[in-house]
């Protein structure tokens, strides 16, 4: 194997260094050496070589698929589903939903509040665990965000970034749904309007 490819390799594993590279915030003399002693390489500069070219390679990749993902959410509607309660049990619940998935054992219920409260003494045993306060980001988009790497990542990451919680998170063909607790709800949606123009 080609000290190269033991690069590349190495820094599959490394998501966090990746992410420095893309930026163009590491250093890539140190970075070498920290390569270079993980991977008990003798020949710097080919360390070096093979780590610039590595750096040059995966910013023009990166710089691509931002162009892509940013392209599609332009094309992007979000709206917004508010007084929502998530209800999460391992047992099937008769109570109307706004949308339900079940990833066997658990079942999780998306339910307008109200209704939620007009049945939670009936059900809260059944519960495993349940969310009152919620509000939902619906968002549709078209379909090729199926075939395009890093489009919900960049979503999560956004809101991350911003110190917002992603209660739960389904995505399903074009459709994505982003739970969030009601106090964070305004800003989420600010933030993605502002990302989708």
């Amino acid at each position: 194997m080609s000290i190269a490819n033991d690069v590349r390799i190495y820094f599959r594993n490394k998501p966090y260094m990746l992410e420095a590279i893309e930026k163009d915030i590491a250093n890539l003399s140190k970075l070498a050496r920290v390569v270079q002693d993980d991977l008990k390489i003798e020949n710097t500069y080919a360390v070096k070589a093979a780590l610039s070219r590595f750096s040059e390679e995966i910013k023009k990749t990166k710089h691509k698929r931002e162009e892509k993902i940013l392209n599609i959410f332009k094309r992007c509607k979000v709206s917004v589903w508010d007084n929502i309660s998530l209800l999460i049990s391992d047992k099937y619940i008769d109570i109307e939903n706004r949308a339900k998935v079940k990833i066997e054992p658990y079942r999780i219920y998306i339910v307008d509040k109200r209704i939620f409260e007009k049945y939670k003494k009936e059900i809260k045993d059944e519960l495993l665990q349940f969310f009152d306060e919620c509000t939902v980001l619906h968002i549709s988009s078209p379909k090729e965000i199926q075939k395009t790497p890093g489009y919900l990542a960049t979503i999560l990451s956004i809101l991350a970034e911003q110190n917002i919680n992603v209660i739960e998170f389904f995505s399903c063909y074009a459709e994505t749904i982003i739970l969030v607790e009601r106090f964070d709800a305004l800003r989420a949606y600010e933030i993605l309007y502002k990302l989708m123009g």
